[in-house]
């Protein structure tokens, strides 16, 4: 692995590690996502809390965490390995960010803009499974865990030599929805629309 490779994948974890959601409550004067509602520095937490407008920002900005180091090292020509790894800790920071103490996010914007640059079929099959399953049942949770699920299948189909970031990525994913698994599970979980 070249220094280059090594610079990209520390830099994808910083990058993952800014909480927008955390922060964008902070200047915005709005109540603090670790303290309010699922307590989780998501978008679909900030959405329940500050509205859709803000929680469409937050989301644009967790897209880019992931896709922005990928970009970058597509640019500078890194190895396909190097990519998937820098994948893998982009989104490791956002679930587990050294500037907020390790307590992040689930990591799905940030997974769908490291896997979008990728391939862009794969952003169509996360985006449109999610959204499908979201549209059908109404729980943000079981859209991320489906898509999260699914993707790995697609990756093999389209970008073999990434399955294994991918499979990384989404039991990542998986991991931490955990506890909406459960809620699901006992008809406990709130659907996206609802405070």
């Amino acid at each position: 692995m070249t220094s280059v490779s090594i610079l990209i994948i520390i830099s994808a974890y910083l990058l993952g590690s800014i909480s927008s959601a955390i922060l964008i409550c902070k200047i915005l004067n709005i109540s603090d996502p670790r303290y309010f509602g699922s307590k989780n520095p998501g978008a679909t937490n900030i959405f329940r809390i500050a509205g859709y407008k803000i929680a469409i920002f937050v989301i644009l900005f967790d897209i880019s965490k992931g896709a922005i180091p990928i970009w970058l090292g597509h640019y500078l020509e890194i190895s396909p390995d190097s990519l998937g790894i820098a994948a893998i800790f982009s989104c490791l920071g956002h679930m587990y960010p050294v500037f907020f103490k390790f307590y992040g996010g689930k990591g799905v914007a940030t997974a769908f803009g490291a896997l979008t640059t990728i391939n862009i079929n794969l952003s169509v099959i996360m985006i449109s499974t999610w959204l499908l399953t979201v549209l059908s049942f109404g729980y943000s949770s079981l859209g991320a865990i489906i898509a999260a699920l699914i993707v790995p299948f697609y990756t093999w189909y389209f970008q073999p030599q990434h399955l294994l970031p991918t499979i990384i990525i989404s039991s990542l994913v998986l991991i931490k929805h955990i506890i909406n698994i459960k809620r699901l599970w006992n008809h406990q979980e709130k659907r996206i629309w609802r405070n």
